[in-house]
């Protein structure tokens, strides 16, 4: 398994993902919703709403998958959080960029990954909508098509969250600490 890239604009996404204010957050139903429909609309056994921020994956809805999140090393996320397209791996051990992936050579198994980065206003990818397979797979025009709209409607609605909270005064505390680095990892 290979390290994770990083984006040219690493320091500007980072900085993003905690602005919007989302990491460790409570669950809510509006994501489970999100990850619900995408599964059953894709006919894949797990999805997720991951956020990336410098270590770590965390999920801030997860269907079919119970941990909360994951070390940036093993996600595959962190590979799409560098574009703006949907990024696909047919056949994690046919690549040698995940072959060796925990994630892939233990459970879950994943075997197919895509995933639609979840762009800000300025572009920058906070995290993806993410689906994912323990076979082989690959998807068909229409399954791009439904990942996309329901990725740019989760990004929506992190936005207007973050609007919302910021209209009403919320704070966000910072994110980080000893806690938020064990907290739930796998």
């Amino acid at each position: 398994m290979t390290s994770y890239p990083v984006g040219e604009r690493e320091a500007e996404r980072l900085a993003a993902v905690l602005n919007c204010g989302i990491l460790d957050t409570a669950d809510d139903p509006k994501f489970d919703r999100i990850t619900r429909i995408v599964c059953h609309a894709l006919r894949v056994p797990m999805a997720l709403i991951s956020i990336v921020d410098e270590r770590r994956q965390w999920f801030k809805s997860r269907h079919g998958l119970d941990v909360r999140e994951t070390p940036r090393e093993w996600a595959f996320c962190a590979h799409a959080v560098c574009g703006t397209a949907p990024f696909v791996v047919k056949d994690a051990t046919a690549d040698p960029a995940f072959s060796s992936n925990p994630l892939v050579t233990g459970p879950p198994h994943i075997r197919f990954y895509a995933g639609m980065p979840l762009l800000d206003r300025s572009g920058l990818a906070l995290g993806t909508l993410c689906v994912l397979d323990v076979v082989p797979r690959e998807l068909s025009t229409e399954d791009f098509a439904t990942l996309h709209d329901l990725g740019e409607f989760c990004a929506h609605i992190i936005m207007v969250d973050r609007a919302k909270d910021e209209h009403e005064g919320v704070t966000h505390p910072p994110v980080g600490g000893a806690d938020a680095a064990t907290n739930g990892t796998v």
